[in-house]
C-alpha cells in the first residue's frame, strides 16, 4: 500500500514537472511571439514617423522657397526704387555741376 502511494506521488511529481516544462515552453513561445510583434509594431511606427517627417520637410521646403522668392522680389523692387532715386539724384548733380561751371 505504501509503495503504491509512493508510486502515485512520484507519478504526480513527474506529471507536475511535465506540466511545468510545458508551461515554461508556452511562456517562452508567447514572449518570443510578443517580442516579434512588438518589433514589427515599432518598425512600422518608425516608418510612419519617417514618412510624416519627410512630408513636413517637403512642405516646409516649399514654404521656404516661396518665402525666398517673395523676399527676393521685394528686395529687387526696393533696389529698383533706390536705383531710380540714385539716377534722379545723379541727374540733378550733373545738372548742378553743369550750371555752376557753364
Amino acid at each position: 500500500m505504501a509503495s503504491e502511494t509512493v508510486k502515485k506521488i512520484l507519478a504526480a511529481e513527474a506529471e507536475s514537472d511535465k506540466k511545468n516544462s510545458e508551461a515554461r515552453k508556452r511562456r517562452d513561445d508567447i514572449i518570443t511571439e510578443a517580442s516579434g510583434k512588438s518589433s514589427l509594431a515599432v518598425q512600422k511606427r518608425i516608418s510612419e514617423a519617417s514618412s510624416e517627417a519627410a512630408k513636413f520637410k517637403s512642405e516646409l521646403d516649399k514654404k521656404a522657397e516661396a518665402y525666398r522668392k517673395n523676399a527676393e522680389a521685394k528686395c529687387e523692387e526696393k533696389m529698383e526704387k533706390i536705383r531710380s532715386h540714385a539716377k534722379h539724384n545723379m541727374d540733378k548733380a550733373v545738372d548742378a555741376v553743369i550750371e555752376r561751371f557753364f
